[in-house]
């Protein structure tokens, strides 16, 4: 199958204007500068701007290649900033690249951000129409999709209101159904769907995998990797503007996470912000992980038992005092949460005084990849700190013909040891 998506030698470029920043002015001054300028300008109408400003340029993207093969379903992840969100605007033709080439063959139809396509004054009904035509057609194919379209949206009640009057989840559920039902050859889908609800989302992911069934193709840009990995087949990792790997979705999600996990344990937790009113009694110091063998690590083998050492420090009195540990997937899903309480694990602490527990772990049979751990310090009617995902660590990969084969590390978070099996006619 040929390619219908040829990126090749991408780049995109801004200008950045700073405005040079003098020594601090008092309002007085301020002032007297501004009734100079205004001055100036009636006395020197046509002189130009003497306000100097810096320019800076700033490659968004740089040096993009890629093909995509029709009905392929292919994820693009990064960090904030990256770069993924201006190429999708590219392949949109948004917006024009400063260096190389797009060829795309077939329609394109986008959902980049919320209320993307549609015209505010328009009603619902309105939009779709006007969608349609814009994707190239007929009266007559809109209105037999029609039905489909509303039915998935869920705001048939709300058809004839104009869009503006929309929430944005509403906004997001009329955009996407238009863009999925109308048929384009190839659909690319921001994180805008973050929008939705949980429902609505898990909705829009088995649509979209139902149209690259049909043989058309799907870019879908998300910072949820559970819901890239349901539906991608391949990724392209971004990493400041250019692309870092292109590969199988588990491989190159697994390397996003490790690095990610080497930079967040990194963090000096003390002096981290906190929100709320978290952090004013008491805070947490440290969070260190330990292998089998007692050497400070964040890697750790399938099976291996380990120790969790947390420490915290008072600024106030404080009794019946408990660490909490939750345990996390690289999906924000909660696998469990630790209590030292249930181990008798309760203190009392007083001003600038620390206590430190460590939590050892024998066998916690985590599948591969990558976890974070959430810690929190609090007695039994409220919390006094608490730093989310503030460690990430990885369980090794599993090779072949180990305790778990390959082929079942996707399907789960946790191993069960020795299930007892009874099997008759």
């Amino acid at each position: 199958m040929g390619s219908i998506i040829t990126v090749e030698n991408l780049g995109k470029k801004y200008t950045i204007g700073h405005q040079k920043q003098g020594e601090y002015q008092t309002f007085r001054d301020t002032m007297a500068h501004g009734v100079r300028s205004m001055y100036q300008h009636f006395r020197h109408p046509f002189s130009p701007n003497t306000e100097k400003i810096d320019t800076e340029e700033f490659w968004a993207l740089k040096n993009i290649n890629f093909e995509v093969k029709q009905g392929d379903r292919l994820g693009i992840i990064g960090r904030n900033g990256a770069g993924k969100s201006s190429l999708l605007k590219l392949l949109s033709r948004i917006t024009h690249p400063t260096t190389g080439r797009v060829h795309i063959k077939g329609r394109v139809a986008s959902l980049l951000e919320v209320g993307t396509g549609f015209h505010p004054e328009l009603t619902g009904r309105e939009n779709i129409f006007l969608n349609g035509a814009i994707l190239g057609m007929t009266k007559s194919d809109i209105r037999m999709r029609f039905d489909e379209i509303v039915a998935f949206s869920e705001v048939e009640k709300f058809l004839d209101t104009p869009v503006k009057r929309y929430s944005s989840g509403m906004y997001v559920r009329l955009a996407f159904a238009v863009a999925a039902h109308l048929e384009p050859e190839i659909l690319l889908v921001d994180e805008v769907l973050a929008v939705g609800d949980i429902s609505f989302q898990k909705k829009c992911i088995g649509k979209m995998g139902e149209v690259a069934k049909k043989g058309r193709t799907v870019l879908f840009v998300s910072h949820n990797m559970a819901a890239v990995q349901q539906l991608c087949d391949n990724v392209i990792l971004i990493e400041k503007g250019s692309i870092k790997k292109i590969g199988n979705v588990n491989i190159v999600i697994d390397e996003y996470l490790l690095n990610f996990s080497k930079n967040s344990n990194k963090k000096n937790l003390y002096s981290l912000p906190r929100n709320g009113n978290f952090g004013q009694k008491i805070r947490i110091s440290k969070c260190r992980l330990f292998d089998s063998t007692e050497k400070l690590t964040n890697t750790f083998k399938f099976g291996e038992s380990f120790a969790i050492e947390v420490e915290c420090a008072a600024i106030k009195n404080l009794n019946n005092l408990q660490f909490v540990v939750g345990i996390n997937s690289s999906f924000d899903q909660r696998i469990t949460t630790i209590l030292s309480r249930d181990d008798e694990g309760s203190f009392n602490l007083k001003p600038n005084e620390r206590k430190k527990g460590i939590l050892r772990i024998k066998n916690l049979c985590l599948l591969p990849g990558t976890y974070s751990i959430t810690l929190s310090v609090r007695d039994i009617n409220r919390g006094y700190d608490q730093l989310v995902n503030i460690r990430h660590f990885d369980i090794e990969t599993v090779r072949a013909n180990s305790i778990i084969d390959d082929y079942i590390v996707p399907y789960g978070l946790i191993h069960i040891p020795n299930p007892d099996w009874t099997i008759s006619c």
